[in-house]
């Protein structure tokens, strides 16, 4: 049973997925931090202070705090644009990943079929 499992977690892809978690993990970090120290206290300037956290309403004798909410929501559009602007910055298109090399086969006979079937 533990060479089994020593085996699972060695296969490349376990490993791959572990590196691209800790990696994940990493740039989640800078790009929390670019959102909330910069582009949040610039935005926070510009509106005149605006913090949605603290907003709630009284409903049926209970507090909605419908302020965190709405604060997630604009730190997740804003850390999609820092994401995209960054990623661009390192020369990444986000996107589709290319196609494997399988599927690039796969789709050069589909084009060579139909070339012939015309």
């Amino acid at each position: 049973m533990f060479s089994q499992l020593k085996s699972f977690l060695m296969r490349g892809s376990v490993i791959d997925l572990a590196v691209g978690v800790i990696i994940g993990a990493a740039f989640n970090d800078i790009v929390k931090s670019l959102v909330d120290k910069i582009i949040m206290p610039l935005i926070g300037v510009i509106t005149g202070g605006v913090n949605f956290k603290g907003l709630a309403a009284k409903l049926l004798g209970v507090d909605v705090g419908y302020g965190d909410f709405l604060q997630a929501i604009v730190n997740f559009v804003l850390v999609g644009i820092a994401l995209f602007f960054l990623l661009k910055a390192a020369g990444q298109k986000p996107g589709p990943p290319a196609p494997t090399p399988s599927e690039a086969l796969l789709t050069e006979i589909r084009d060579l079929l139909k070339k012939e079937q015309a």
